[in-house]
């Protein structure tokens, strides 16, 4: 499978600036796997296609606010600092992106505010944009990385651009009222799920989940389980080479627990069905399978890159977003529900306008 299998035309006016008013009325895509059969519907359809004893698989991770600005020593000029992970917690060592990255070289500092509270050392290349930085400061332990995110906003994914003219400012307001637009992101780019901070990007198939939605579910007997998958650098990575063979995918911390193995075990002793919410769950569960095709606790890293053709073990139905083209998660997606039914299924979408992106709208993919 070919990189360029995985294009199409997407309109920038169906990618997604603001989330639906609320988190369970957004459309809803149904793929029938097996047939190519096609449903349009609405999140409230959504626990229709679940029946007792079925169990929903979401990513429990929680987004930390990671983007910032600083000035650059001596020249001031203005630089963003994207947040990846900490690598060291008692020497304040962090791997970041930079943006421009050719003005950020070993030995330069970054200050972060007017009373340089906070600076920064860079004392390391990883990547053309990554950076390993050494924070300096007063602050100690737990209160230094609080005063960092409190220094940071919602890091929303870069094709969310919003020129906030009096047009967008409109449609904003007919959604949010006067709710500012910095505290809607922070609440709604976020999961009803989220627990273990550690995520720079959200697992946004989550976010259309509601409490009034799981709380549907579950009269309908379905349970839900989490997993944590911290969502990091790959979620940024494009895919750039032609053969997908020769793609290398970021590693991400994951930990499933056992009270997850013995649900997944159960469900399928008695058929029925797994849906994983995000492709981040369904690496997660795919990369814990074992040699006797069950899954195993686990609290590690994963670098799984899927994509088409893949046998998968684990969920038999997959709950995602409407994803960008020639994304590594549109061709997990393409991986399940087969390259050409998904395609297919994706500029019905286009055509039937659904919005696209964190966002957007979902689709339900069932392939049992």
């Amino acid at each position: 499978m070919k990189l360029s299998s995985f294009k199409f035309r997407l309109p920038e006016e169906q990618i997604a600036q603001f989330p639906s008013r609320f988190r369970d009325d957004a459309r809803l895509l149904v793929l029938h796997a097996q047939t190519g059969e096609v449903e349009h519907k609405t999140m409230n359809d959504l626990a229709s296609y679940f029946d007792e004893g079925d169990i929903v698989i979401a990513n429990d991770t929680k987004v930390f606010p990671a983007r910032l600005y600083a000035q650059k020593e001596k020249t001031l000029a203005n630089i963003e600092v994207f947040l990846l992970r900490e690598l060291q917690h008692e020497n304040r060592y962090w791997d970041v992106l930079v943006d421009p990255a050719r003005k950020i070289r070993i030995g330069n500092k970054l200050f972060f505010d007017e009373d340089a509270t906070i600076v920064a050392e860079v004392i390391d290349n990883t990547t053309s944009r990554g950076r390993t930085l050494r924070f300096l400061t007063d602050y100690e332990g737990d209160e230094f990385v609080e005063q960092l995110y409190a220094m940071g906003t919602t890091p929303l994914p870069k094709y969310i651009r919003r020129p906030m003219d009096e047009e967008t400012m409109m449609q904003y307001e007919e959604i949010f009222g006067d709710l500012p637009v910095d505290e809607m992101d922070e609440e709604r780019y976020q999961t009803v799920f989220a627990k273990h901070i550690g995520a720079v990007a959200a697992p946004a198939a989550g976010m259309h989940f509601s409490k009034n939605l799981l709380k549907r579910l579950e009269i309908r007997g379905v349970e839900t389980f989490t997993l944590t998958s911290h969502m990091g650098l790959g979620n940024f990575k494009s895919v750039d080479v032609e053969d997908l063979s020769k793609h290398k995918v970021e590693s991400e911390q994951i930990s499933i627990s056992n009270e997850l193995v013995l649900a997944v075990d159960k469900a399928h002793a008695t058929n029925k069905r797994i849906c994983a919410v995000g492709t981040e769950v369904m690496r997660a569960l795919e990369h814990v399978v074992g040699t006797s095709g069950q899954i195993k606790a686990y609290d590690g890293w994963t670098n799984k890159f899927i994509y088409p053709p893949y046998d998968f073990t684990v969920a038999n139905a997959f709950f995602v977003n409407f994803y960008m083209p020639q994304s590594s998660q549109l061709m997990m997606v393409a991986a399940f529900g087969g390259h050409d039914k998904v395609m297919s299924a994706y500029n019905q979408a286009v055509k039937e306008g659904y919005r696209f992106g964190d966002y957007g709208d979902a689709m339900l993919i069932l392939n049992d």
